[in-house]
């Protein structure tokens, strides 16, 4: 199963901003979004993601919908440093598929990772640049020194409504 872009997902480090301000950004997240992925020799994929957000606590969650198919719940958790966060994508069975990172700059966000095998290390990172509040460009990359990216896929989300398959929350 996929987990995407927005995708994407997280456990750790609690108390360290009030929740409201560590969260705000997070808020874009919710709603409705159609989503278009293009990999270089495939058909184009689209899709409708439904992200219905909350924050509690010390965590900011979100059941991500895809074409009306519940795909993971995304936790998000403060990180050390302002605009850092953990992530943790939490699948329908209950599994989860491992701790990540996301870092905000701005309108730059960016979920890097990196896997050891045979004593190499391949970089990853998934990078959304939001165009204002209601649009996404993203690409997923890869790297062997961390330094010359490859784009495997990319591109757009738009965000058609505040509200996933719920309510937004914050609109009672």
């Amino acid at each position: 199963m996929k987990v995407y872009c927005t995708i994407l997902f997280v456990f750790a480090c609690g108390g360290l901003y009030a929740a409201d301000s560590a969260f705000e950004p997070l808020w874009k997240y919710q709603g409705t979004w159609e989503f278009t992925m293009n990999t270089p020799g495939s058909t184009p994929v689209f899709n409708k993601i439904q992200n219905d957000c909350a924050d509690i606590g010390q965590f900011f969650l979100c059941q991500q919908t895809v074409d009306g198919k519940v795909a993971a719940l995304l936790t998000f958790t403060p990180g050390e440093s302002r605009g850092r966060y953990y992530t943790q994508p939490i699948l329908p069975d209950g599994h989860a598929a491992g701790r990540g990172e996301l870092e905000i700059e701005g309108d730059r966000w960016t979920y890097p990772s990196k896997e050891e095998e045979n004593g190499k290390t391949k970089y990853y990172r998934i990078t959304n640049v939001f165009s204002g509040k209601d649009r996404i460009h993203f690409e997923r990359s890869e790297s062997v020194d961390g330094k010359a990216w490859k784009v495997l896929a990319s591109g757009d989300e738009v965000h058609t409504s505040q509200a996933g398959t719920r309510p937004d929350p914050r609109r009672n």
